[in-house]
């Protein structure tokens, strides 16, 4: 059994058995669920959904799996998964600060957890400390742009410019994690955004992605390409080789909160079929 630096279990390599599930579903991508898509249902529907939807990788965030869970908990997480044919490949949104013990207990979770990727909503004063933890934990922090916010104007990461001026001079294991629904929503506030145009700003630091469409006269998110949805899943495709991503895709629905199944299997086919066309490269770092 492999222990983190805490001591803490780690059981992540463990979650399907012998081996990880090959992306070849979607010729070649990691694509997985943000389980945020199943908020209304606990931990063992959630991730009983997402592989019925037919997907192999989650994206677990803190509202059905808690920060503060023992080490007995997170194996029961894992067990889970485990039988079910799911891996947990990241976790988030998650907010950073200054505070260097409280940001290293994540990364402790996150390791135990078995995850690559922690999405992630850090403070402008939190890079000195994550510069020290995804060097020693080697768990990307994937920034998260938010779009609008309410009644505040923009989120302060808004696009992959201003995500890509903060990080540029730090570790390479700090990029983003792009949700193509906030690109879009910003045009709400007259910005007009091409998600696949951000994809190529943030180049080697794409570390995931929350591939999601939203009508913007409506305020709600809908299937790629459906009901006056805008997102290019082709373009964000060849963004994605052009740039040799290497991470995850989660497919995240915010519309339908107490059941999305049938429209988030409809966007799992929709990324089967254009993958096809676009498979992924294949001289990849994974």
């Amino acid at each position: 059994m492999l222990r983190n630096a805490a001591g803490l279990a780690v059981l992540g390599s463990m979650t399907t058995g012998s081996r990880l599930f090959a992306a070849d579903d979607f010729s070649g991508y990691t694509v997985g669920i943000q389980s945020y898509t199943f908020r209304n249902f606990k931990l063992e529907q959630a991730v009983k959904k997402i592989a019925e939807v037919g997907v192999h990788y989650a994206e677990l965030y803190n509202g059905h799996v808690p920060l503060k869970s023992t080490p007995e908990q997170i194996k029961s997480v894992l067990s889970l998964c485990k039988d079910n044919g799911v891996t947990p490949i990241a976790f988030g949104v998650e907010g950073f600060g200054k505070n260097h013990d409280e940001n290293k207990k994540k990364f402790e979770f996150g390791a135990a957890l078995g995850i690559k990727h922690m999405s992630a909503d850090p403070q402008p004063d939190a890079f000195d400390s994550l510069d020290k933890l995804v060097a020693e934990y080697k768990i990307s922090i994937a920034i998260h742009p938010h779009g609008p916010s309410g009644g505040k104007g923009r989120h302060r990461w808004w696009n992959a410019e201003t995500i890509l001026e903060a990080v540029k001079d730090h570790h390479e294991l700090i990029g983003t994690c792009l949700d193509t629904g906030h690109l879009i929503r910003m045009a709400q506030l007259g910005e007009k955004i091409d998600p696949a145009q951000q994809i190529k700003v943030m180049g080697k630091r794409n570390f995931g992605l929350h591939l999601k469409d939203h009508n913007n006269e409506k305020h709600t998110d809908v299937i790629y390409g459906k009901d006056g949805g805008v997102l290019d899943v082709t373009s964000v495709l060849k963004a994605l080789n052009d740039v040799n991503f290497a991470g995850y895709i989660s497919i995240e629905y915010e519309a339908k909160p107490a059941e999305p199944t049938a429209d988030v299997k409809e966007q799992v086919e929709i990324i089967k079929d254009l993958a096809k066309k676009t498979p992924r490269a294949t001289s990849d770092k994974k």
